[in-house]
């Protein structure tokens, strides 16, 4: 559900699976240009994995072939880019391109940011990385610590841009994959008791509180765990759901939910769960909701009531954004690292 909405249009012809997913993708960090250059070529929706899996390799050849381990780097970070991207349309090969960007993403940081450290326990795995200041290995100059949770498609490989602003602003990132998430989706299914998941994190990063920014279905599991563990210092959500009707979710996004749970009645039964209306209340750290105006999707409640109830929380709505605001950064991406960074340090 990362992308319910393009999800939906999987169903469609290819130039309108191609044109829903433009945002989401080249928000991700895939050159425009080069998406137009892949896309452009596919017959159909079906062509979709192999020839993002393809582009993939090109870049880890590139990588290969660098001349400095900056070009190396960068061409990884872009191999990871386009191998997670490839599971967004049905592919048979997703979980070989999930791992594949994971094994590129932890050999970019190697290169790029030698101070990032691989973290993993009972359900999760990621990439503890730490400010510019920070990276002699220790970390101890960040400002705090934000763990980024992702939604029902999505993975850590996605938001690399939310986590070049955090760590611009002194703050340490965990960019995870749970239960069901990213590398994990091969071997494990979605829970709806991601605080458990999160208390887990916190013990394994060893630091007394943290923030949570989730995105989409991530926006769930991360105000879910704002509630319910107490280290939990501030909190976002971006297109996060307040509530899912399971007899209103389109047929693609139903499907979705019960790949990644093991089953219709498991999905049923975890899209039950998604429902934040006792919660809310119980989210005493400060919390920013962002909202896309375009992110309209049916058996879907967007952010407003979480906003509401929450005794600290702020609703920011971007008219024009879509689902995830890949096409409105500048409106609120500023802004929520702005909040995670004040609410953290108490400036």
């Amino acid at each position: 559900m990362t992308d319910m909405k393009s999800t939906m249009s999987a169903s469609d012809d290819t130039a309108g699976f191609v044109a829903a997913q433009w945002t989401r993708v080249t928000g991700v960090g895939v050159d425009p240009h080069e998406y137009r250059r892949v896309t452009d070529g596919l017959a159909s929706v079906a062509d979709w994995g192999p020839a993002f899996l393809r582009t993939g390799r090109e870049h880890l050849e590139r990588a290969e072939d660098a001349g400095s381990s900056l070009s190396a780097g960068t061409h990884l970070l872009a191999a990871a880019r386009w191998f997670h991207s490839a599971t967004l349309a049905p592919y048979a090969e997703a979980a070989r391109a999930a791992a594949a960007a994971d094994d590129a993403l932890g050999r970019a940081l190697a290169l790029l940011e030698p101070g990032a450290r691989r973290v993993s326990g009972e359900g999760f795995t990621g990439w503890l990385r730490v400010p510019p200041a920070g990276r002699d290995g220790r970390g101890g100059d960040a400002v705090g610590t934000v763990i980024v949770v992702p939604g029902l498609d999505s993975a850590k490989e996605e938001f690399l841009d939310l986590a070049s602003a955090l760590l611009a602003r002194g703050l340490a990132v965990f960019a995870m994959d749970g239960p069901g998430q990213g590398v994990l989706a091969a071997s494990s299914v979605l829970v709806p008791e991601y605080e458990e998941v999160v208390g887990r994190v916190v013990d394994a990063l060893g630091v007394p509180r943290v923030g949570l920014v989730g995105l989409s279905l991530g926006g769930y599991f991360a105000a879910r765990a704002a509630a319910l563990e107490p280290r939990v210092a501030a909190a976002a959500t971006v297109s996060g759901p307040f509530r899912l009707d399971w007899d209103e979710l389109p047929p693609p996004v139903q499907d979705m939910v019960v790949r990644r749970t093991g089953g219709f009645d498991a999905a049923r039964e975890f899209a039950r769960h998604v429902d934040l209306a006792g919660l809310a209340p119980r989210i005493t750290a400060p919390l920013l909701v962002v909202d896309g105006g375009q992110d309209v999707i049916p058996g879907v409640t967007n952010g407003e009531p979480l906003a509401r109830s929450a005794p600290r929380g702020t609703h920011l709505s971007v008219p024009h954004g879509d689902h995830l605001l890949g096409n409105a950064r500048p409106d609120w991406l500023p802004r929520l690292a702005d909040h995670l960074a004040h609410a953290l340090t108490g400036a």
